[in-house]
């Protein structure tokens, strides 16, 4: 099994990364220091609409030339958000629910690409099917860093970097019980408390716990979560405050594998249509045993009035146990092979990202600049079957009228044992210039250094791969007196990846750059703000699925796209939430002819809309709200997606000062279609209805 970093190793590490900021810190505090002593004190900038840690730095989000979004927890407990790719449902340029209900893996796509996945700053490891789940009733907010971002966060996915910040203790006490039932069986129960610890004024604690338990839209499908995440908070002093950060969490399912055919999806066949429902596993054999843990530290020390050093450390683990067999092809007129897939294993990771962060002041200008070492040790050892990760299962089985029973299980003799290694260590440099309150410069460059490490011990073979990669970024915007804030910008990424092909062979990095203009508005006259933005972002050595099923290597992607988004007050009952996403996503196949098609899934046009009223006057406690989704249509090779709108609504009234009622429905029409089609084509997700009460304290 994989081996957790000895005391040795961790001290070692943390040694060799401290050492660029120490000596960065030496030569770099006096000179500037001195220079503060002569600066003016900062202008006002007023309330800020939001400041977003995704920058790695305090920043208000308007004020700086990166696209990005927020959703608090405010709108998470609004929405009932139940996995983290539904929390960007009413923001541009994100796709979710592609692959419809999926009960192991959060799917998003950002401006037509992937993105990575980090918690308090700190990424979350999801190779293959070894997925960590964040909890959003554990959340207090979720921020999304749009396009390329390895300058701050090293290997990314061009499509931009989601942050979940856990929650926090609290000075005050606090806390509240949420009961929750609804369709497919759901109910919920979870605790949330926080406050000082006894009389003390320096040590605070959080204790966040959660069951929750549904069944799926496919037959014969569930799971059963358990979540705890305990916190601690010491301000050691007034320079100096750490935060310790624990959580666990046991996953039992039975997986959900929406994985269907064009035929009896979108084709029409003499037999009819394929029910939503219909469950092409065997419930009875399929299982997902997920347990994901991790305890770790967030670290903040100020030096002087200019300089404060920011530590952030966690160890995780992810312990696995998962058979899921899903439909591949059609082998008759109405019946089709099921494929397994097979693993059992975990991954043992740990990361630590170093930060030196300095802010200082001149007549006419306003510096922050900021300093990191990051470093990043992953291990995933365990079993599968198949070097390609899924093998045949079972024989023939009716596409319209499943039979379960028919199928062989899996043995010691059928298993591949691998263990895959990856480490990198990352150097980065960030200055945000603004001056005479106009304008906003922005700069950096990170230096990575990863290396992949895999070895199939069945076999006895080894492949290797480094990549040491150079990223940049740039930005420039200006502030008017008006709130309207052009900018422009530019960014890169880059990320090895860990996996293999389905012949067994280590995937090449993949890279990613774009250039974006755009504006942002936030008039003293709107409670909210409003973003446009035009870009085009190009990845080469990117994944696709092959007419095998397989991720292969083969071509290069393009996004150019439009995003218009608004999250405003129009009165002071009436809030609007609105985006508008248009995305002309391409691939070209390089291994072939250079041809170049649409990309499946993405659709050229997306739009939402979310409405709240409070009856503050006529009915107080009572909020109404309802939005609508539209998707617009997608095409893979020869197959065509029609597109889709979906309706949503939820209704909340504070029954007394510590009781809230909430009723939430999705897809309020349940209406029934086919969310996307990639060799598979999935339907999308039924009404949901879920009520909840929650006391307050």
């Amino acid at each position: 099994m994989a081996q957790s970093p000895t005391p040795h190793q961790l001290t070692l590490a943390i040694r060799r990364t401290l050492t660029l900021l120490a000596t960065c810190s030496a030569i770099c505090v006096p000179a500037i220091a001195a220079a503060q002593d002569d600066a003016s004190e900062p202008t006002s900038l007023g309330e800020l609409v939001v400041s977003a840690t995704a920058l790695k730095v305090e920043a208000p989000l308007m004020e700086t030339p990166r696209p990005g979004s927020v959703v608090e927890q405010e709108e998470l407990e609004e929405r009932n958000v139940q996995a983290l790719d539904e929390t960007f449902r009413y923001r541009a340029g994100v796709l979710s629910g592609q692959y419809g209900e999926d009960n192991d893996t959060d799917w998003l796509k950002i401006r037509g690409f992937d993105q990575s996945t980090y918690q308090d700053g700190l990424r979350i490891y999801r190779e293959g099917f070894y997925q960590w789940l964040p909890e959003p009733f554990g959340l207090e907010r979720i921020e999304l860093l749009k396009g390329p971002a390895s300058i701050l966060y090293g290997e990314a996915p061009p499509g931009g970097v989601i942050n979940a910040i856990s929650k926090r203790p609290t000075d005050t006490v606090q806390g509240q019980i949420n009961l929750q039932a609804g369709t497919d069986e759901h109910r919920q129960l979870g605790v949330d408390t926080s406050g000082p610890v006894g009389d003390r004024n320096d040590l605070s604690y959080r204790l966040v716990g959660l069951y929750r338990y549904n069944e799926g839209d496919l037959g014969f499908t569930e799971n059963e979560r358990y979540y705890l995440a305990p916190s601690l908070t010491w301000e050691m002093s007034d320079s100096t405050e750490l935060t310790l950060l624990a959580s666990i969490q046991k996953d039992d399912a039975i997986p959900t594998n929406p994985f269907k055919l064009p035929f009896g999806t979108i084709d029409d066949t003499p037999f009819g249509k394929v029910d939503p429902s219909t469950n092409y596993s065997e419930p009875g054999y399929d299982t997902n045993e997920r347990t994901q843990s991790a305890i770790g530290y967030s670290l903040s020390h100020r030096l002087n009035d200019t300089w404060t050093f920011e530590q952030d450390f966690r160890y995780s683990q992810v312990d696995l146990l998962l058979r899921s067999s899903f439909i591949f092809f059609q082998t008759g007129p109405r019946e089709g092979q099921r494929y397994l897939v097979y693993r059992d294993g975990e991954i043992n990771s740990w990361t630590i990202d170093n930060r030196l962060v300095g802010k200082w002041f001149t007549d006419r200008t306003e510096h922050t600049l900021l300093f990191g070492v990051d470093y990043q040790d992953l291990e995933n050892e365990g079993k599968q079957n198949g070097a390609g990760g899924s093998t045949p299962f079972g024989g023939p089985i009716d596409l319209f009228d499943p039979q379960y029973g028919n199928f062989t299980p899996i043995t010691a003799t059928d298993l591949i044992v691998q263990d895959i290694n990856k480490q990198q260590t990352g150097y980065y440099l960030q200055h945000q210039l603004r001056l005479d309150d106009r304008w906003v410069f922005l700069a950096g460059g990170r230096f990575d250094q990863a290396e992949v490490d895999s070895v199939n011990r069945t076999a006895g073979t080894r492949q290797e791969a480094d990549a040491d990669e150079f990223s940049l970024s740039g930005g420039v915007m200006y502030l008017a007196d008006n709130g309207f804030s052009p900018y422009m910008s530019y960014t890169e990424s880059f990320q090895p990846i860990s996996g293999t092909d389905g012949t067994g062979d280590l995937y090449e990095p993949r890279k990613g750059k774009q250039l974006e203009a755009g504006v942002k508005i936030a008039p003293d006259d709107l409670d909210g703000y409003v973003t446009a933005a035009i870009y085009r972002i190009e990845e080469e050595n990117s994944l696709g699925t092959s007419q095998s099923g397989f991720q292969i290597q083969d071509r290069e992607r393009t996004t150019a796209g439009f995003e218009l988004e608004s999250v405003s007050y129009l009165t002071d009952q009436l809030e609007l939430t609105a985006a508008y996403t248009y995305s002309d996503a391409t691939i070209k196949e390089t291994e072939t002819d250079n041809s170049e098609r649409a990309a499946p899934l993405i659709p050229r046009h997306m739009a939402s809309a979310w409405l709240d009223y409070s009856f503050v006057d006529h009915v107080p406690g009572l909020k109404i709200g309802g939005g609508a989704r539209y998707v617009g249509s997608t095409r893979d090779g020869t197959t065509d997606v029609p597109s889709y709108t979906v309706l949503d609504l939820m209704a909340q009234y504070d029954v007394t000062r510590n009781w809230q009622a909430q009723v939430n429905v999705t897809n309020v029409a349940d209406r029934e279609y086919v969310a996307s089609c990639d060799y598979w084509c999935y339907y999308g997700e039924a009404r949901s209805v879920v009520a909840s009460v929650r006391y307050r304290w």
